[in-house]
């Protein structure tokens, strides 16, 4: 279990030309047909080839010699039964290839454990669990089984298919609450796919010196890829998401999530390297001019990412614990909860409302009776009212006067109808309005980016055809703006719920000129482990832009995080509560807010750099040997 990957060719192990490609001269009476020899005119050829061009074969040779060779591999014709007309019995195929895929799983137990357990591990990262440093034992497993010679390129594939099902399956079953199982598997090995073309690419470039920091950069744009396609893409599973509870988390506020992802997985594709370099020189080591470990590569990769870290911590704790001539202001969370059962939908949309006007006037009782401070606005949050308080008297009474009692403005989330509604077309926007108690409805932020397969249906006319759950989507559409509105004249951004995991969504709030950031949600339908990885998201978002950022949620988890992504305040799931808070208004712009973008581009354009030049050193590789096969052009 090593590792053959191509060291400095100076510091090669002084070996015979046939040891090096594990070939030697058959013994007396023994059969070659599975142990790999070599013939004498065989070893001849392969001693008359100059340094160079040995060098050559020898870097580019794929495969274990024995490994490529199956004692079993007969003719078909004699292993499948056949049929009068004298065809193979269809059965007995199916039976014959059945027992080939044993065969081989049984041959590859190793690397198909290793895959899943490296996608199981990378789950752990995450909340609820948090073992943030799961993550580069994951990605330590999954690029062992990928720099394995005998890892094809479809194995690559399907090795990495198989690592990204680990991954998902147990990350997203909160989908399953609202529509069932079948699209909660469906989305996970959608989403496995994007981790199958990893694997792929990643065997291509396998081969490159310095692997570890062209399997990091592919790793980054495969999640490019993901976040990008289908619908819009699903960031769900960004590695840089996981480390919120853990160092690499600073990094963020230099280059947002794909700098923290390309961070992690340069780190653990570093210690697989470092693990196989140390193995193989403590079993082989003893050999005379076997050279050292080559550990200077993955010594140095985790060397500057952990250097980086330490120096950007300064900085981030600077920054959450606060200094300056900042503006202090008191800001306030509802979270009124929703009734559980029994209330028919017209009903639970009413007690909603009313449950968040309830707690609004408590924490308004509180200010009076010195309990709590006067905040200088509040956040209720998504679809705290979805009686559209435009078109309601009664839902806009009631708005006003929970704005009335607690004496500032509320963000008040709703629905409204958009432009071009009917009833056979009830298209709608996800609203938050800033409702301020003397002059009622003001500034709103209408969604941008509107979730697929939840608020509306993509090729509703296909899908209704194939699930019921179609008639239950919504028919929201994207609203227009630039993110941010204004209460008490303080300048605040607006993500609302699925907004968040995008990094366009809240980087344009703050360039926008947003103070401070809110994330009204709405995760009713979906579990507390679904809260908890979105609320990881906001804490992310946080040290990104150096921001205070207030969660808002119906059941939970709403929370206010400071800028180092520490939680100053936070509720518990399914349990009407109030949050209150001071935070600082910022208005400095960080390195990931400004160049995020762009250092995704050149991390992207890394990996398919890298992609490229490995399709064509590997293309010209095997045009030579075309060449040397048809005994075309010198053999040199």
């Amino acid at each position: 279990m090593g590792s053959d990957r191509p060291r400095d060719k100076s510091a090669r192990p002084q070996l015979g030309r046939a040891d090096r490609f594990g070939l030697r001269r058959p013994g007396p009476n023994e059969t070659t047909e599975v142990i790999p020899a070599i013939e004498e005119d065989e070893l001849a050829e392969l001693d008359e080839l100059d340094d160079e061009s040995f060098d050559e074969l020898d870097e580019h040779a794929t495969g274990d010699p024995v490994a490529d060779i199956d004692p079993d591999d007969e003719p078909e014709e004699r292993e499948y039964r056949l049929t009068a007309a004298g065809t193979p019995d269809r059965w007995s195929v199916l039976t014959v290839r059945a027992s080939r895929l044993g065969r081989a799983a049984a041959a590859r137990w190793a690397q198909l454990s290793a895959a899943v357990g490296g996608g199981l591990a990378l789950c752990l990262s995450y909340p609820p669990t948090g073992w943030w440093w799961a993550a580069f034992v994951g990605l330590a497993l999954i690029g062992w089984v990928l720099t394995l010679r005998s890892t094809t390129r479809a194995g690559g594939f399907g090795y990495g298919f198989l690592f990204g099902l680990a991954f998902y399956v147990p990350l997203l079953p909160w989908i399953s609450g609202l529509v069932g199982a079948m699209p909660w598997l469906a989305l996970a090995a959608m989403e496995a796919l994007f981790c199958g073309l990893f694997g792929l690419s990643a065997v291509v470039v396998g081969r490159l010196p310095g692997w570890p920091l062209w399997f990091a950069a592919l790793w980054v744009t495969q999640e490019w890829l993901k976040s990008t396609v289908p619908f819009g893409g699903f960031p769900w599973g960004v590695l840089g998401f996981g480390q919120t509870n853990g160092p690499l988390l600073a990094i963020a506020r230099w280059g947002g999530a794909p700098l923290v992802s390309f961070a992690v997985a340069l780190v653990g594709f570093s210690v697989t390297l470092l693990a196989l370099e140390i193995v193989q020189w403590w079993h082989h080591g003893h050999k005379p001019g076997f050279p050292a470990p080559a550990v200077m590569l993955p010594g140095l990769s985790i060397t500057v990412v952990l250097l980086g870290t330490a120096l950007m911590w300064p900085q981030v704790r600077h920054s959450g614990t606060g200094a300056g001539d900042e503006q202090t202001v008191t800001v306030a969370a509802v979270q009124g909860n929703v009734p559980r059962l029994g209330l028919e939908f017209n009903a639970q949309r009413r007690a909603v409302l009313d449950n968040h006007v309830k707690q609004t006037q408590q924490l308004a009782d509180d200010v009076r009776a010195g309990r709590a401070p006067q905040p200088m606005f509040v956040v209720w949050p998504e679809n705290a009212s979805d009686i559209d308080p435009l078109a309601n008297a009664d839902a806009a009474a009631q708005i006003t006067a929970a704005a009335d009692a607690i004496g500032a403005p509320i963000l008040v989330g709703t629905v409204t109808k958009a432009d071009g509604y009917t009833a056979d077309n009830p298209v709608a926007t996800n609203t938050v309005i800033v409702w301020d108690p003397e002059h009622g409805p003001g500034e709103r932020h209408d969604k941008k980016i509107v979730q697929p397969f939840g608020e509306y249906l993509p090729w509703r006319s296909f899908f209704k055809h194939l699930s019921s759950y179609a008639d239950r989507a919504g028919y929201f559409v994207p609203g227009e703006g630039n993110g941010v509105v204004h209460a008490a004249g303080v300048p605040i951004g607006v993500t609302t719920c699925w907004e968040v995991i995008f990094d366009r969504a809240a980087r344009e709030s703050v360039l926008n000129g947003a103070q401070v950031l809110t994330v009204p949600t709405n995760n009713a339908t979906f579990d507390a482990s679904m809260s908890a990885q979105q609320l990881a998201f906001g804490k992310l978002r946080a040290v990104e832009h150096d921001r205070y950022l207030v969660v808002a949620g119906t059941t939970g988890i709403s929370a206010v995080i400071a800028p180092d992504g520490r939680e100053l305040a936070r509720t518990e799931f399914f349990q009407p509560a109030y949050l209150d808070s001071q935070v600082r208004l910022k208005s400095d712009v960080t390195p990931a807010t400004e160049w995020g973008p762009t250092l995704q581009v050149v991390l992207v354009t890394i990996g398919f750099g890298a992609l490229l030049a490995a399709i064509l050193h590997n293309g010209g590789f095997v045009q030579k040997m075309l060449r040397r096969r048809t005994g075309e052009g010198p053999r040199r």
